[in-house]
């Protein structure tokens, strides 16, 4: 498979990507479908970016190994890696230029909300071409869908912060934090989660002591650390990214704060646990978006860490990155022409119910794309389990509920889709 790289990732991807090229070419069909890819590679958010890149290569990979000879619409997946550098003028940038002068029909990413928000907004949604995200959660997205000014051309393989600052909120009166103060990015992502979780915090008997926003890239939070601190409060929900949230983490311990967290979803990563301290970390407790066990996961277990360069399995994005690359390379198969719309369009027909279910990994693509050859309907249930795209774009499914103990990372529970629904019901009105 082809990858084209516009940035320096290490010798680890670039290496890969270079020794994969040349013998996957020679046996396939001479025509290249170049899908692009968006995300933060560098910046707060790139070992998230960096972790979904290897997920992208391992399914397209797959596909093609899947497809053999005759392609997928006649041609070999490849993609072009842009790096938004965790900034949306940078990633304005890159999908433009992905657009307008590779003429690409689809491009994966971004990682962030405040990536995928200007991209869709400003290229994707005004130039009718498919975006697809693997971690951009902001309910923004959501509202600018039934506004309209996606058009229609958005995706995203996780669920809505609108869900899971819910979900947080429920876990977090579960697990006896009655009282906390709140560090968050000042981002869409950020402003949001926390709007989200205090809402439904409150209305469960919670009390939030102080909420303290903070800019990314700062070379010290001790002012945020500092105003946070006032009162003493028991426990900090930390809403960040792993690179200025280690910073801050230290910083509060440093500083004499309680040393129980609640997390977001994207602070479960094994680099934060390290750089923080394990010891410090054995009452940190998060959510994330959850998986549904499939032979999909199972698959996905055994061949990422093999090819990640040194992710694992449950790397943020990683999962979600994979199964938005494999539903993204069988609606190209299911629609036969590498072209935005009839992309767009298979999208929700390889994912919806009615079809025969399919997984990941070659043997299961080699029969989803015999199956879509005969004309036959599929469901591809994927690495986070079965997905179905509402009319935003959006997906609904469970919540992981995790903690942190002894360096690990440790599944205690699911809450379902239904459990915070039925909290938000609860809520007064907005």
């Amino acid at each position: 498979m082809t990858i084209t790289r516009r940035t320096a990732l290490g010798a680890g991807l670039g290496t890969l990507a270079l020794q994969l090229a040349g013998p996957a070419l020679a046996q396939g069909p001479a025509t290249t479908h170049t899908i692009g890819m968006v995300v933060s590679l560098t910046g707060p958010a790139g070992r998230f970016g960096q972790a979904a890149a290897k997920s992208v290569e391992l399914a397209f990979n797959d596909l093609n190994a899947a497809a053999g000879a005759q392609g997928i619409a006649g041609g070999r997946l490849a993609f072009d890696l842009r790096d938004a550098q965790s900034q949306g003028s940078v990633a304005v940038d890159q999908a433009r230029q992905l657009v307008d002068l590779r003429r690409v029909p689809a491009i994966i990413g971004g990682i962030i909300s405040s990536v995928s928000i200007p991209i869709v907004t400003s290229v994707t949604g005004p130039a009718g071409v498919v975006q697809i995200s693997p971690a951009s959660s902001s309910p923004t997205l959501t509202r600018l869908a039934a506004e309209g000014q996606t058009r229609g051309w958005f995706f995203r393989t996780i669920t809505s912060d609108a869900l899971q600052g819910t979900a947080a909120a429920r876990y977090a009166m579960d697990q006896g934090l009655r009282r906390l103060a709140i560090i968050h990015v000042n981002n869409d992502f950020g402003v949001n989660m926390v709007n989200e979780f205090r809402r439904a915090y409150l209305a469960l008997g919670g009390q939030i002591m102080q909420t303290v926003p903070y800019n990314q890239g700062q070379a010290s939070y001790a002012p945020e650390v500092t105003q946070a601190l006032r009162g003493d409060p028991p426990a900090l929900y930390l809403v960040s990214y792993p690179g200025d949230g280690t910073t801050i983490a230290r910083t509060w311990i440093q500083q004499g704060g309680a040393q129980t967290f609640l997390l977001n979803d994207g602070m479960n990563s094994a680099d934060f646990i390290r750089d923080v301290g394990p010891r410090f970390l054995n009452n940190a407790f998060g959510t994330s978006s959850g998986t549904v066990t499939t032979p999909s996961t199972e698959y996905f277990g055994r061949a990422y860490p093999a090819m990640s360069g040194g992710f694992g399995a449950g790397a943020p994005a990683a999962d979600r990155a994979f199964d938005a690359a494999a539903i993204l390379g069988l609606a190209i198969a299911k629609a036969g022409r590498f072209e935005a719309a009839p992309i767009r369009d298979a999208i929700r027909e390889v994912t919806g119910p009615g079809g025969e279910v399919v997984h990941a990994g070659p043997d299961g693509f080699r029969r989803a794309l015999e199956l879509l050859r005969a004309g036959q309907r599929i469901r591809y249930v994927g690495v986070i389990g079965p997905v179905e795209f509402d009319q935003h774009g959006d997906i609904t499914g469970p919540f992981r509920k995790w903690r942190i103990q002894n360096g690990e990372i440790t599944t205690v529970g699911q809450m379902t889709t239904d459990e915070v629904q039925a909290v938000q019901r609860q809520l007064p009105p907005r």
